[in-house]
């Protein structure tokens, strides 16, 4: 399966106009969201919980968490955002892909971006 990634803006539900719009991939192994913490404190979000996640590996990691709103393709939804580091991929979470109705195709392709949200 080829890498698939899109612009996605996040947005404070409490506050739609104070968003940010980054480049995020698609990760189906992931639950929810990551987004780097400067991005969602710029927006006026603000930790609301701490959750532990277990990696792929087995260890476990604990995040601070938010609620946002996530648009795609014109779609929002409502979704559980992870606070990463500062150089963090963002990453669009199965959770949010699925509430949003896309589908991934894990036949091998050359494609880099998911050819709707180029």
């Amino acid at each position: 399966m080829g890498v698939v990634n899109a612009n996605v803006v996040i947005s404070n539900p409490a506050d739609r106009r104070q968003s940010w719009e980054g480049r995020f991939l698609f990760d189906t192994g992931t639950t929810d969201s990551l987004v780097p913490r400067q991005h969602l404190e710029a927006i006026g979000l603000k930790p609301e919980a701490q959750r532990t996640y277990i990696l792929a590996d087995g260890s476990e990691v604990r995040f601070d968490v938010t609620v946002a709103r996530i648009e795609l393709l014109g779609q929002i939804v409502g979704g559980t955002l992870l606070f990463g580091d500062a150089d963090a991929q963002p990453l669009l979470g199965v959770t949010a892909l699925q509430s949003l109705g896309i589908k991934i195709d894990p036949s091998p392709r050359d494609s880099r971006s998911c050819p709707r949200c180029a």
